[in-house]
């Protein structure tokens, strides 16, 4: 499996839909005063979502092997960079 159809799967499985590829986005984000994510996310057209036309999802890897992230489109989050930020903050409020 590609790593675009892997992120469609972490799609299908947290937000129950379908998903078309739409482009990739580089995006670095700070936080704390280091880089938090230097990476792309690839940008997704939702199907039949019943709150979001939009997802931001990307991966990486950890200790436990490959995670994938898949963030809806919904305010705060209206971009790439948005949806990365939302995902560090979530990140350090479970730490």
């Amino acid at each position: 499996m590609s790593y675009i159809e892997d992120l469609k799967e972490a799609i299908r499985h947290t937000h129950g839909c379908e998903a078309d590829h739409v482009e990739t986005v580089p995006v670095t984000e700070m936080f704390q005063g280091e880089v938090a994510w230097d990476g792309e996310v690839e940008v997704f057209d939702l199907h039949d979502h019943r709150l979001a036309k939009r997802c931001y999802a990307w991966g990486y890897d950890t200790e436990n092997g490959k995670r994938f992230l898949a963030v809806l489109e919904l305010p705060p989050v209206t971009s790439p960079k948005t949806a990365v930020m939302a995902a560090i903050r979530s990140d350090a409020g479970n730490e």
